[in-house]
């Protein structure tokens, strides 16, 4: 008999028959003597549509809400559907004796497979590969230690349990705001408290009203004081009319010394990492979205396999990894990592608490380099970017602390009090791992250290300058995606799996905007907001459901108390939403009139497209304006967009540059690039299908659904 292996993707189910010596490709699997290997493509099958139910939840009409199917449905995704069959024909072979799952070791990996399992109806037992990477050795390692499936059982239910809860509350939210008023409005129970936190900041900075304040610094013998209430400690004070009294009470006194501290210090490298905190540095440091760092660590893991799991939510390793660490220090000691790496290498490694906790790890352990040796040059530049800030960290929490000597000096002058700080570095210790001394970004200190001269208590220091210092109280900065994740986070907002899912959501359904760095509410957005029910903002209230989730997939609280009570949460919320008497106001109309049905049509920007879509949802006339190319501009070599239908198509740059079908085709011809009008045409509606084509994670494909008829 045969074990059939089910990895999540087709690069990882390579990876996994190469080792398992599984050579014969047939239709979606490799076979070997012992195992076939076959693969999803994400996620194959999903949780069915509302109109697979029943006729009634065909139309999208407000009396037969809420939807609340008595049994689930599960339904093939119809984009991957050749690969699911291919599954499970390889599940019902009668040579196949046991199902191994070899999908992500985590939540949503879980049901990958178990969803693809149910609806094969799978009667076969099931083993669990459960490894953190997806090296030669961890794959070796995994096999010989296979869990029975069973063990995983409270997971799929966590799993089951989440995607239940988003149908339920997601899809009957979305309808019954879309019916009542007449727009394309989705809400669910994570994306909609994060929009209202957005929202909140953005209310905190319009009602914001700066303060003036005031400070003194004083000057002598090349040192500087700065003034301190003795009261409170502040180095700001409201009053002017005081600094100013103060200011010329010390002009030409001297600051007399009555403390001076001596103190040696130590600091510690950062945690390593988990997803969320790398996400928010990949932001900070080079302006990647949430997304497209959980994508580079995708590959770095996938594909070059020279870092771990990435969808952690843990700084810390587990005991079993310490005897591998110089093993995966050999493997990333190269290039820049050489020397840093040489230095623990020859030494003696010390786990310390600091990043080796049991009881810290649950799933996965912190992002840390595997033993797999690295070639940096087969990297991409945005790839050695997070490379780089792993690495680094890893090697970070490996070196002693840094260690100084903090000096702390005290003095009067005219009765009032007087600080200045400094530290002399002993050790450099972690520090020598980050190059420019990048590490944490240390906050702005009312004190700043300054390097002082030898200074003994009773000292006199002649004021020989004096200044105000003034500036004015700031509102709290908008979010961008970095603070909006550490928001998400404490706030117990999604899992380090789905954020990076919620806020692009945001994006693609124009209730969130970036200016800059910054992220704003859309008019659409706020506008959401006064019409939801003040239960689904508060995040206070998601916060809790994953708790219970984490509950259920730990054993501690059963799945069906759970539903029942998202039920009742969402039979409130439709009544919630019927009772409301806000009103919604498209602000993206245009004096362009649908040709069906003759009422103004909205101008929406898609994500490679600029739309004309009818204001009236049950006419559903949409036309496409615009799309973005890969054709490049002559003059300036920008990505063109192209206009119009059949021969009065016309590619647009944003230069000013046009010209038409016809004339690129010419150009294209001349420059010796032989491109027919039907290979652009191909070109074109490819890049069409590959833009609409969604991503299969259960995730994706539950979002997608709140929202089919948006754009």
């Amino acid at each position: 008999m045969k074990s059939l292996v089910i990895a999540e993707k087709p690069s990882v189910a390579r990876d996994i028959a190469r080792v398992l010596n599984c050579k014969k490709n047939g239709q979606g699997a490799i076979e070997g003597e012992k195992y076939i290997v076959t693969w999803g493509l994400g996620h194959l099958v999903t949780l069915a549509d509302p109109e697979e139910y029943t006729d009634a939840w065909k139309e999208w009409k407000m009396d037969v809400l809420p939807m609340m199917p008595k049994y689930w449905k599960l339904s093939v995704i119809k984009q991957t559907s050749r690969q699911y069959q291919a599954v499970k024909s390889q599940i019902h072979r009668k040579e196949v004796g046991e199902i191994i799952i070899a999908t992500d070791a985590g939540r949503e990996g879980e049901l990958v497979a178990r969803w693809i399992l149910e609806k094969a109806k799978n009667t076969k037992p099931v083993k669990r590969l459960w490894i953190s990477s997806v090296t030669d050795k961890a794959i070796r390692e995994g096999f010989k230690a296979l869990k029975d499936g069973r063990e995983y059982q409270n997971l799929y239910d966590a799993a089951e349990a989440r995607a239940e809860a988003d149908w339920l509350v997601g899809i009957n939210a979305t309808r019954a705001l879309t019916c009542k008023y007449n727009a394309q409005l989705s809400c669910g129970r994570v994306q909609t408290p994060t929009l209202a936190m957005i929202g909140k900041r953005e209310e905190e900075i319009r009602t914001f009203v700066p303060k003036g304040y005031y400070g003194i610094k004083v000057y002598g013998d090349g040192i500087c004081f700065t003034w301190q209430d003795r009261k409170s400690g502040s180095t700001r004070s409201f009053d002017k009319d005081r600094i100013e009294r103060i200011l010329e009470e010390v002009r030409g006194e001297s600051v007399t010394l009555e403390k001076v501290e001596k103190k040696a210090k130590k600091t510690y490298a950062p945690a390593l990492y988990d997803l969320t905190e790398l996400q928010r540095d990949a932001n900070k440091r080079f302006g990647f979205s949430a997304k497209e760092t959980l994508n580079i660590m995708q590959r770095l893991y996938e594909h070059h396999k020279v870092l771990t799991y990435p969808r952690t939510d843990s700084r810390y390793l587990s005991s079993d990894i310490v005897p591998t660490l110089k093993e995966r220090l050999q493997a990333c000691g190269t290039g820049p990592y050489r020397k840093a790496a040489s230095v623990l290498i020859s030494g003696k490694i010390k786990a310390s608490k600091r990043f080796v906790d049991d009881s810290k790890v649950s799933d996965h352990h912190a992002i840390i380099p595997t033993e797999q040796y690295v070639d940096l040059t087969h990297m991409t530049n945005e790839e050695r970017k997070i490379y780089d800030l792993v690495v680094r960290r890893f090697l970070a929490v490996l070196y002693p602390p840094a260690e100084y000597e903090q000096i702390t000096v005290k003095g009067t002058a005219a009765g009032e009090q007087f600080a200045a700080k400094g530290e002399k570095i002993k050790e450099q210790g972690f520090r020598a791992v980050y190059e420019n001394n990048e590490t944490e970004d240390m906050e702005e200190e009312e004190i700043r250290n300054q390097s002082l001269p030898e200074l003994q208590e009773g000292q006199k220091i002649r004021i020989t300058r004096c200044e105000r210092t003034e500036g004015k109280t700031k509102p709290p900065a908008p979010y961008n995606e970095a603070t909006l994740l550490t928001a998400m986070e404490k706030g117990g907002l999604g899992t380090v799996a789905t954020r990076a899912d919620i806020i692009e959501k945001l994006f693609h359904t124009f209730f969130l905007e970036k200016k800059g760095n910054d992220l704003f509410i859309t008019s659409k957005g706020k506008q959401l907001l006064k019409l939801v029910p003040e239960d689904l903002k508060k995040p206070e209230l998601t916060a809790k459901w994953e708790e219970q989730l984490l509950g259920i997939s730990k054993g501690k609280r059963k799945k069906g108390a759970f539903m029942k009570e998202i039920s009742q949460y969402t039979v409130d919320l439709m009544e919630d939403i019927r009772t409301n008497e806000g009103t919604f106001r498209h602000d993206n109309m245009t004096n362009t009139k649908c040709p069906r049905c003759g009422k103004r049509m909205l101008a929406v920007n898609g994500k490679n497209s600029k739309m004309l879509v009818c204001q009236d949802r049950e006419c559903g006339y949409k036309e496409t304006v615009s799309r973005t190319t890969n054709a490049r501009c002559p003059v300036c070599h920008k990505r063109m967009e192209l206009y119009g239908k059949g021969e009065n198509q016309t590619f647009v740059c944003a230069c000013g540059h046009k010209e038409k079908m016809a004339a690129f085709e010419a150009r294209r011809k001349k420059e010796g690039k032989d491109v027919s009008k039907k290979d652009v045409q191909r070109y074109l509606k490819q890049q069409k299908k590959e833009s609409e084509q969604p991503l299969n994670n259960a995730f994706a494909v539950a979002l997608a659904k709140l929202s089919e008829s948006e754009l």
